[in-house]
């Protein structure tokens, strides 16, 4: 293994054993999509989700409500995980730096990479992980079951 390589699953498996809120950005109510069957199993594996999606604002998801804003979220976030078109990123970084505190970590899903954007965050004291599905690194650094598995 890489020493970069090393260090990212030092990093993400630091985060995911850490982090009990995640603020899930781009989180949708078709089950057939990524941004719906992650943070599912995300709640089957014990995190508190907070699903954001301006379009979906006041339905519930995963028996909690959609927010719009992720500056509506109260309390601590640790990891922000992001479902949004890397050219969508760097429009979401005002808000992302206008929560209080600040979140431990932005983790951009597997296909999303914007390296501006992670420089920014990075300047305030954020963790980014990019490129990279949440899901599955849980999966792959903590051992746990397939989402088939847990049910």
């Amino acid at each position: 293994m890489h020493e970069d390589d090393a260090r990212l699953d030092a990093t993400m498996e630091r985060l995911l054993r850490s982090a009990r809120r995640i603020a899930v950005l781009g989180a949708s109510p078709r089950e057939d999509r990524p941004a719906f069957r992650v943070p599912r199993y995300l709640v089957r594996h014990g995190y508190e989700v907070l699903p954001v999606n301006a379009r979906y604002a006041g339905q519930e998801l995963h028996d909690r409500t959609v927010v719009g804003a992720l500056t509506e979220l109260g309390g601590t976030v640790d990891i922000v995980d992001v479902f949004r078109r890397a050219e969508d990123v760097p429009g979401h970084l005002d808000e992302i730096l206008a929560m209080r505190p600040l979140p431990g970590a932005v983790w951009l899903q597997l296909g999303i990479r914007n390296d501006e954007a992670a420089a920014r965050l990075r300047e305030a004291g954020i963790t980014v992980v990019q490129d990279r599905c949440i899901k599955i690194e849980h999966g792959r650094l903590l051992g746990a079951r397939t989402e088939t598995e847990a049910g």
